[in-house]
């Protein structure tokens, strides 16, 4: 029975990809590992195979627990825990140093000690940094490391902590770099499904700036997909970029949410811009398509529209997420915008 290692999987893209693992492999077994901070939530493993799937809670930077959790000689790591809002790094960025930099160093030392087959870092295009508006460039795995945030920042110098690792160690390892992610179970304070609540609550709708940022979106299952191609066909030590080929401004995302709702675009509120806002992201996925033989299975219309139904169904999860210390963080964020 191969068993796999996966930390942050109660978060979102996490949640998704340990019932990806599940799904794929009905011999697997999965060691969930998070630390179950603000966006982890017990919720996103409802229906998750018991049997199959050992839920640990426990920091990645606690070198003790990583230890006593990692069995030995377990078939990969995939590090997707992190913390990963660029809102909350500008904020405050020590929390995002310590779990995305440390963390990491953490991971792959009790990798290489329990003997790990195989270290796969999920990473992201951020580090890449920002693109023109009227250019044709895309991020390619050539493309240089230029982070404009501290939540950026963190994840580049994680990437740099895992070359270090198969260099100097020669622990086999696999970068993958995605763009936006959407999909059901995803934390209310990012773009979707942050429109998605307030507009179901008639509630305004905060965009910043002028809206005509450009982020490359991919469904979380497609970037599923891609982070197990990349583990079982990627070359060591390469990266991957992990790219739906869809990049969408901003603005357009939240007016296609309000008319699939029915709701007016009186309700979108232009607030002032946060700090380095990157203006265009845009993925080159040859790369992926090609080596690892992967491609998305979901086009931009059918997945917000899975999207949307399943928030839509499941409005008792969102307003559980959306009370207590979200709601702070909500009014800090936007109260005085």
């Amino acid at each position: 029975m191969p068993i796999y290692f996966v930390t942050g999987g109660a978060g979102f893209i996490g949640s998704a990809f340990v019932r990806y693992i599940l799904d794929r492999s009905p011999d697997a077994r999965v060691i969930n590992y998070d630390a179950l901070t603000y966006a982890g939530n017990p919720e996103n493993l409802k229906g998750v195979d018991p049997s199959r799937h050992t839920f640990i809670k426990g920091d990645i930077c606690d070198r003790g627990s990583v230890a006593s959790a990692m069995p030995d000689g377990c078939d990969a790591v995939f590090n997707l825990a992190a913390e990963s809002h660029v809102d909350r790094s500008i904020h405050s960025a020590d929390e995002f140093l310590r779990t995305n930099i440390i963390g990491t160093q953490v991971l792959l030392d009790e990798a290489r000690a329990k003997g790990v087959r195989r270290f796969v870092q999920v990473s992201t295009d951020e580090v890449m940094g920002s693109l023109a508006d009227d250019s044709d460039e895309r991020f390619t795995e050539a493309s240089p490391l230029r982070p404009n945030s501290p939540y950026a920042a963190s994840k580049a110098a994680a990437e740099f902590v895992v070359r270090a690792a198969r260099e100097t160690h020669g622990v086999d390892t696999v970068v993958t770099r995605c763009g936006n992610n959407y999909g059901p179970r995803q934390f209310p304070e990012k773009l979707i499904p942050l429109m998605i609540s307030n507009a179901m609550n008639d509630e305004p709708l905060p965009v910043y700036g002028d809206g005509m940022n450009v982020r490359d979106w991919i469904y979380v299952d497609d970037h599923c997909a891609g982070i197990w191609a990349a583990y079982e066909k990627g070359r060591s030590g390469q990266a991957y970029n992990i790219g739906a080929r869809n990049e969408q401004h901003n603005i357009d995302v939240v007016r296609s949410i309000l008319d699939a709702l029915g709701k007016p675009h009186s309700l979108i509120r232009y607030v002032s811009d946060r700090p380095g806002h990157d203006r265009r992201y845009a993925i080159d996925p040859t790369a992926a398509e090609t080596e690892l033989e992967w491609m998305p299975s979901t086009t931009w219309e059918a997945g917000l529209e899975k999207t949307i139904l399943w928030y839509k169904e499941n409005q008792d999860w969102v307003e559980h997420i959306r009370s207590g210390d979200y709601r702070e963080y909500y009014k800090l964020m936007y109260g005085s915008r």
